[in-house]
């Protein structure tokens, strides 16, 4: 039976209809039986990334679960969840993820890491050792190192945003400086092997670009198409200049004291692991 987690497509040249993606891309990678006809598929869709998202208590879901389900459609990748332990972390609305790799256990070189922002839960991993040695030695050999929200605060906290262009959610996007960064307003921002995304729905459309990087147009289109991903939100307010301006000052005022105390975070922990 074919469920949503396989992904239905032709090629060009008119290949039969194949699933792009397993149950489990671990079972793709090793070659065990999907229900497919593996065979047919285009050599360039096959590989054999590995990709670790970052969890933290408190983290935003959607961070972690937008370009999560779009780099999951990479067919031959392996995916980690990764967490300081392989404890339940639940998210800052209450969301609980299991890891699937401790940090201990993450590989050490990977393909794409990801890290998903957030509020408070954002601030205590900027002042976790572990969790930013963890970033700073995965972050210094991956080939992507990617970030959505404010997670770009945490990439640039454990030094790996120094002289790189990016972005962070509209309303932290002024801090990045901090860390040695030239901030940007783009939703997407890439700066060599750096791709930082803005706030939260930004990270659907980095994992879908990213996804059409690594294999092709074609290929991301049909990722495209089985998510039925044609956003049209109801309101025009997802951008501080599309939003009333009684909304944008209103969220705003909400962002001060998280500003400041990451602000202050920066200043602290930045300069040892940028030198670190």
């Amino acid at each position: 039976m074919i469920t949503k987690r396989d992904l239905l497509l032709a090629s060009a040249a008119g290949l039969a209809e194949v699933g792009m993606r397993s149950a489990q891309a671990t079972e793709v990678a090793a070659g065990t039986t999907t229900g497919h006809d593996m065979s047919q598929v285009p050599a360039s869709w096959m590989g054999k990334e590995q990709i670790a998202f970052l969890i933290y208590p408190e983290f935003t879901a959607l961070d972690m679960v937008g370009p999560h389900a779009m780099l999951t459609g990479l067919l031959g990748a392996t995916t980690h969840i990764v967490g300081k332990s392989r404890d339940v972390v639940k998210s800052d609305t209450g969301l609980a993820f299991q890891s699937s790799a401790s940090f201990d256990e993450c590989p050490l070189d990977l393909d794409i890491i990801c890290v998903p922002g957030g509020a408070t839960g954002t601030l205590a991993a900027m002042r976790d050792d572990s969790t930013l040695r963890f970033l700073k030695d995965r972050g210094s050999r991956a080939k992507f190192v990617t970030s959505v929200c404010t997670g770009s605060l945490l990439l640039g906290a454990a030094g790996l945003l120094t002289g790189y262009k990016a972005t962070s959610h509209w309303a932290a996007v002024s801090l990045l400086p901090l860390f040695g960064a030239t901030p940007s307003d783009d939703r997407i921002v890439r700066d060599r092997n750096r791709i930082t995304a803005g706030g939260v729905t930004s990270g659907i459309d980095f994992g879908l670009s990213l996804v059409g990087q690594l294999r092709d147009r074609q290929y991301a289109e049909c990722v495209q198409l089985m998510a039925q991903y044609a956003p049209e939100p109801p309101y025009n307010a997802g951008t501080p200049a599309r939003a009333p301006v009684e909304v944008t000052k209103m969220m705003t005022d909400m962002f001060v004291d998280f500003n400041k105390q990451a602000e202050t975070i920066g200043r602290e922990v930045y300069p040892k692991y940028r030198d670190g």
